[in-house]
């Protein structure tokens, strides 16, 4: 079953990307760091659902800024798998 909160969790890190002005594809584990902390000790969650909910914060804001895209044409852009 699905955590009920789990929308509200990826908006508040997505927030906090964006407050920080972190470029959308950084790759920098230092840097990322600072958000699976917050996710870990904000949700009282372990490492691997941390991680889960910051990569998911950061497709939500690429596409959010993707406007009208075709994610079924264009998935290989979100690193979603398909295209």
């Amino acid at each position: 079953m699905p955590d009920p909160d789990h929308d509200s969790k990826i908006e508040k890190i997505a927030q906090l990307i964006r407050e920080d002005k972190v470029p959308l594809d950084e790759q920098d584990p230092q840097k990322l760091a600072k958000y699976y902390d917050f996710a870990k000790t904000s949700f009282e969650i372990g490492d691997e659902q941390a991680r889960s909910l910051v990569n998911e914060a950061f497709l939500y804001l690429m596409l959010h800024d993707a406007g009208d895209v075709d994610i079924l044409q264009q998935g290989e852009k979100f690193g979603a798998g398909f295209s």
